[in-house]
């Protein structure tokens, strides 16, 4: 549970962080605007590293276990079709 709390909190802060550099982006009227847009992405593009990063452990680890399509599909068996001669 701690760690689909981890994952969501870095999602709204990734989905902030790109809010905040829209809204600087708009009023860009001074050079200083424009340094805010460029930290909020630059913030947005670490965190959003850091979160895969993140995630690319838990799942390795087993910490967190995939669930889904995806995992249903690897472990199906391929259907074995015989040969005619």
């Amino acid at each position: 549970m701690i760690i689909k709390s981890v994952v969501i909190i870095a999602f709204i802060l990734i989905i902030i962080s790109l809010g905040s550099a829209l809204f600087h982006l708009v009023n860009r009227k001074t050079e200083e605007q424009s340094e805010k847009t460029v930290k909020a992405l630059t913030f947005r593009i670490a965190l959003s590293i850091l979160l895969f990063i993140f995630v690319f452990i838990a799942v390795a680890t087993g910490i967190f276990k995939p669930h889904g399509l995806g995992i249903k599909m690897h472990m199906q068996q391929p259907a074995q079709t015989e040969r005619i001669k």
